[in-house]
């Protein structure tokens, strides 16, 4: 279980780190590169907030995409066979867990930094 934690927690910086970098500019003759990034807007950084609400839609979606499958298996459709409805359903299951793991271990940061004597 911690190494799925981990695994949701590098995830989650990687994604950070990923959209904090700036966009590539456009090839700029060097004679005017300052004059070419004139118009060139760097990308804002993502906030932990974001990061956090884009891995929950993720989790989202992979419940809802297990969900599809087992309804569809159920109705007898013939793209959806047992083996694919079983690894939806794990890799759900999988996501969800690491979820609430790293609610809690947001949690009880919190109520250490709350119980740090002033």
């Amino acid at each position: 279980m911690s190494h799925s934690v981990n695994s949701i927690l590098s995830q989650i910086r990687s994604f950070q780190t990923q959209a904090s970098q700036p966009l590539p500019a456009a090839d700029v003759a060097r004679s005017n590169a300052i004059d070419g990034l004139a118009g060139v807007r760097p990308a804002p950084a993502a906030s932990f907030t974001d990061t956090l609400q884009g891995a929950l839609a993720d989790v989202n979606r992979a419940q809802q995409v297990s969900g599809a499958l087992a309804a569809a298996f159920e109705r007898g459709e013939s793209g959806a066979d047992l083996a694919k409805v079983m690894v939806a359903s794990q890799q759900s299951q999988l996501a969800f867990r690491a979820t609430v793991e790293v609610r809690n271990r947001l949690v009880q940061a919190y109520q250490d930094v709350m119980n740090m004597p002033l």
